[in-house]
């Protein structure tokens, strides 16, 4: 009897799990859905922005913020979702007035839901010339 195989199963059975929960997460903020937006975070979720210095402390409150965002995002595009086991990383871009945000969002999981995400928020910058020999453009 091959002991192994079982807890491979339901990690893997898991990770699908949590894949399926992110994916639908990123849908309902593409479509501002804040309701099912919502539904990934554990209701005692910590969300920072280190950036800002800022700590969103429950899914009441986070939800409440992104509510109110003044700047109602007019584009959402995932580039992709990275995972293993509890932790999973995704990058995306928030198109804001017509400017875009790239954007890293990592997420633990506990049970099924996400009890912290720390989010990253950058702007795009023009590339120096000076590393142009080394370099190809993406965007």
């Amino acid at each position: 009897m091959n002991m192994k195989a079982k807890p491979k199963l339901q990690q893997s059975s898991k990770e699908d799990q949590i894949r399926t929960a992110l994916n639908a997460h990123w849908q309902a903020s593409a479509a501002g859905d804040a309701n099912a937006e919502h539904d990934i975070y554990d209701a005692d979720v910590i969300c920072d922005y280190p950036q800002s210095g800022e700590r969103i402390l429950g899914r009441n409150n986070l939800q409440a913020l992104r509510s109110h965002h003044p700047g109602k995002p007019s584009g959402f595009e995932v580039k992709r979702i990275l995972g293993n086991g509890d932790l999973w990383i995704t990058e995306y871009t928030i198109t804001y007035q017509g400017q875009p945000t790239y954007t890293v969002s990592i997420m633990e999981f506990r049970n099924g839901k996400v009890v912290h995400e720390t989010q990253y928020f950058g702007d795009p910058f023009e590339a120096p010339a000076w590393r142009r020999q080394w370099v190809q453009q993406i965007a």
